[in-house]
């Protein structure tokens, strides 16, 4: 169809995560030419349970049409409990606050967005973005494995240690700041008999957090978070990474030895350090920013959700000007800024999930065994949620003019 508003447009998406498949499904819907280009081999398996809150979330899905599939998927997220090192429990937040209205795994919500866009996007895997060169007639691409070609657009959505945005914008260090912890999780057998509510042991400055898994009560998924300045470290190393988790909870009680004797065999670690992404404009010329690469938190919780509006919204601005990125990617970030900064501004999951000092860990366990701050608590996530006003922009009733 050469009526639809993006046809011919050229346009190469970086991350096959969320925010990657998400703004897919949307260009190539108005028509453009899109290929998303992933690092990994095949799409991740691990991460963790993500949710949406308030229409404005709910909204955007269900206007992609994939509400139905993902609330059959929905992991029905429990209850926090968190227990001393002979598993006493110590207090218990409400399932809302863990799960909001609608909590599915990370890899799930990433399998249904790419299985949506995919029969009109062109994906490349084990592949990365190594050059790019913008002129006035486009911008200039060189890939790892692939051939070089010439886009129209280029959409960094490659996460909190984004390439696309190293290449534009310049050094990761300028835009991404350190929150003072890192995070990790595994699979491993379920031995220990766990049931599905996780179950979290603190100290001052580290966390473990075990459950077992929903689907396959054989399985269990650990989850950890400890306080560390930035490490020097390579990304994509698991190995090293799993040392530096050995030797970051060691000596700890509860099961936590049990779960690093199972740490050498997970064949998937995700390890991450928690950090805020701050990028003053979310585009250069041709190149834009959407989702983590531009305004993330780790673990900030309404990121993903707030990924899959600016999906919508960026890929609505550009079919509403014919693809004129110079006035489409300003209206883009007008709109979001603030809804993103909201949610953004106050999040600190590193001090939330394990506090620094003993007198800090104390306070927030006092301060949780009572009913009403529980309940604030959970009423403050739905604060944060709040609506957003999206324009009905005019999308064709059907996907078939992609590319």
């Amino acid at each position: 169809m050469t009526d639809l508003p993006l046809h011919g447009l050229r346009v190469l998406v970086s991350g096959a995560g969320v925010a990657g498949p998400a703004v897919a499904f949307w260009l190539s819907r108005y028509g453009a030419t899109t290929t998303v280009v992933e690092v990994a081999p095949t799409l991740r398996t691990s991460g963790f349970a993500v949710d949406f809150r308030g229409p404005t979330h709910l909204g955007v899905l269900s206007r992609m049409g994939v509400l139905d599939e993902l609330r059959s998927l929905r992991t029905h997220g429990g209850a926090m409990r968190a227990v001393d090192e002979h598993g006493g429990q110590i207090f218990e937040l409400p399932a809302e606050f863990a799960g909001g209205e609608l909590e599915v795994r990370r890899s799930d919500l990433s399998r249904v967005l790419h299985d949506r866009s995919a029969e009109h996007a062109e994906y490349l895997f084990d592949d990365a973005v190594t050059a790019l060169t913008q002129s006035s007639d486009g911008v200039h691409l060189d890939l790892r494995r692939g051939a070089s070609r010439t886009v129209d657009l280029v959409i960094g959505a490659d996460g909190l240690h984004s390439g696309v945005r190293r290449l534009a914008f310049g050094a990761e260090s300028r835009y991404v700041r350190h929150l003072g912890y890192y995070l990790a999780g595994w699979e491993l057998p379920n031995d220990l008999g766990l049931g599905t509510t996780p179950q979290q042991y603190n100290v001052p400055g580290r966390m473990v957090s075990v459950a077992a898994d929903e689907r396959d009560p054989t399985r269990a998924g650990a989850f950890a978070v400890f306080a560390s300045p930035r490490l020097d470290h390579d990304w994509h190393d698991d190995e090293q990474h799993k040392k530096i988790l050995a030797g970051a909870l060691g000596g700890m009680r509860w099961h936590v030895p049990r779960l690093l004797d199972a740490l050498p065999a997970a064949s998937e670690l995700y390890f991450d350090s928690i950090s805020r992404v701050s990028v003053p404009r979310w585009s250069t010329g041709r190149v834009a920013l959407i989702g983590d690469a531009g305004y993330g938190v780790t673990l900030g919780g309404m990121g993903v959700g707030t990924a899959v509006v600016a999906a919508y919204v960026l890929a609505g601005e550009l079919a509403a000007v014919g693809g004129d990125h110079r006035a489409a990617f300003p209206a883009y970030e007008n709109r979001l800024r603030s809804y993103a900064a909201r949610w953004q501004r106050g999040a600190s999951p590193g001090q939330f999930l394990a506090p620094s000092t003993a007198t800090r860990l104390w306070l927030r366990n006092t301060l949780f065994r009572r009913a009403l701050v529980r309940r604030l608590l959970v009423a403050s996530t739905g604060s944060v949620a709040a609506n957003l006003d999206l324009p009905d922009y005019a999308a064709p009733t059907s996907a078939s003019g992609a590319r």
